[in-house]
């Protein structure tokens, strides 16, 4: 196989604290990486470097691990662009302004749906995201759950079925029936193409006996279970999903003090989606709060039509440190090793050895500068599995 040393790094974020400071995101100055295959092989300071069969050298710039982007609704179709505006006038968030976008992803051709995923997937690459969770629940029918995630499959293995995302139109008259229709021949259609089973559990959606109905079916059908919790109001998500061992709890706008401490006891990861609060104008999650209970905490966009129509995980992380209380440092953390905690993945989200070769070369000389300098694109190269698939840095430069 062919080795590449990424060189003349000024400043390296492993996030291994095994490594470099031995703080979380393990620093490093005038540092250097050497890929081989998919993998990181080697990693430490630039004097010590091990031959390789060819170089990078970034210029002094930062390097830092692909963004681990663990919560994302990215097959849909339609536009909800009027209701945004309508929220940016005074009209609260609803669950309910889902179904829109239910009846035109219901519409659209499969590669209408396939082509939007895409393009919002390579959006993404651009601005450092490497790996990518992607959810149904657009279709809310059998033949659209599974198409979608058919879709879905094709971008990441991290693929979500979240029928129980909200109660369909058809079924409003008899939600127990469509609980019955998601446990029973839509997860029957949608398991093959999913790795996770997720539920919104929240008023306008499914309560916690529905949700917890919901993910035993899935987890009886191999699925791992996850939960959207506590977003709009205090509510019984965070317990149940501490209560049933969970990977990761998304949202965490409502906490009370037991939420909080059944996340530390149990060690469930909480998704914090400040995109969310931005484009809802909604309270912002307490993450200092969350990280001072010694509470694992992940960063995600939630880029979805309705309410989080963004894909930059920068943009996430300088919203995280403006009103969310979380530190630089925190922020990059949380964009990276927590959403790999979040996705129970040990080999994305960090640079060292053994993990996969995802990484970002800013066009800066420190990480702060991703939120130092909010909405300015820093994002110079990124590197996916020991490969450049954007940007303009490659051998020989």
């Amino acid at each position: 196989m062919t080795s590449v040393a990424i060189t003349g790094i000024g400043h390296l974020v492993t996030a291994d604290p095994a490594l470099g400071d031995g703080s979380p995101l393990g620093e490093l100055a005038g540092a250097a990486l050497v890929l081989e295959g998919e993998q990181v092989v080697w990693a430490g300071v630039a004097a010590k470097v091990p031959p390789a069969d060819t170089a990078v050298d970034v210029g002094g710039r930062a390097v830092v691990p692909g963004f681990v982007d663990s919560h994302a609704h990215l097959v849909f179709a339609g536009d909800r662009g009027r209701e945004f505006e309508a929220r940016m006038a005074g009209r609260p968030y609803a669950a309910g302004g889902i179904r829109s976008t239910v009846k035109a992803t219901r519409a659209a051709s499969d590669e209408q749906l396939a082509g939007r995923a895409a393009a919002l997937v390579d959006e993404m690459r651009r601005q450092g995201t490497t790996t990518v969770e992607i959810k149904s629940g657009y279709g809310l029918t059998v033949h659209d759950e599974a198409r979608s995630l058919a879709v879905a499959r094709t971008l990441t293995p991290e693929t979500t079925f979240l029928g129980a995302h909200v109660v369909p139109a058809e079924h409003l008259d008899d939600p127990a029936a469509y609980v019955d229709l998601v446990c029973g021949p839509m997860l029957q259609a949608c398991a093959p193409h999913a790795r996770w089973i997720d539920a919104f559990c929240e008023r306008g959606a499914f309560d916690a006996d529905q949700a917890r109905v919901v993910l035993a079916a899935g987890a009886t059908a191999g699925l791992l279970p996850r939960l959207h919790a506590n977003q709009l109001g205090p509510g019984p998500g965070v317990q149940l999903a501490c209560e049933l061992g969970l990977a990761a709890v998304d949202h965490c706008t409502y906490l009370s003090d037991a939420d909080v401490d059944a996340l530390a006891r149990t060690g469930v990861v909480a998704t914090l989606l400040p995109g969310v609060e931005f484009s809802t104008r909604s309270p912002w999650p307490d993450a200092r709060r969350l990280l001072d209970a010694g509470v694992t905490v992940a960063l995600a966009t939630d880029c979805n039509p309705g309410s989080s129509y963004t894909s930059s995980m920068p943009l996430c992380m300088a919203l995280g440190v403006r009103d969310m209380r979380l530190t630089p440092a925190e922020a990059l953390w949380s964009a990276t090793a927590g959403g790999a905690r979040a996705l129970r993945r040990d080999d994305v989200g960090r640079l060292s050895p053994g993990a996969r070769a995802d990484l970002v070369v800013l066009d800066a000389p420190h990480y702060v500068h991703l939120t130092y300098r909010p909405g300015v694109p820093l994002v110079q190269a990124v590197w996916q599995g020991a490969r450049p698939v954007t940007g303009s840095l490659a051998p020989g430069s």
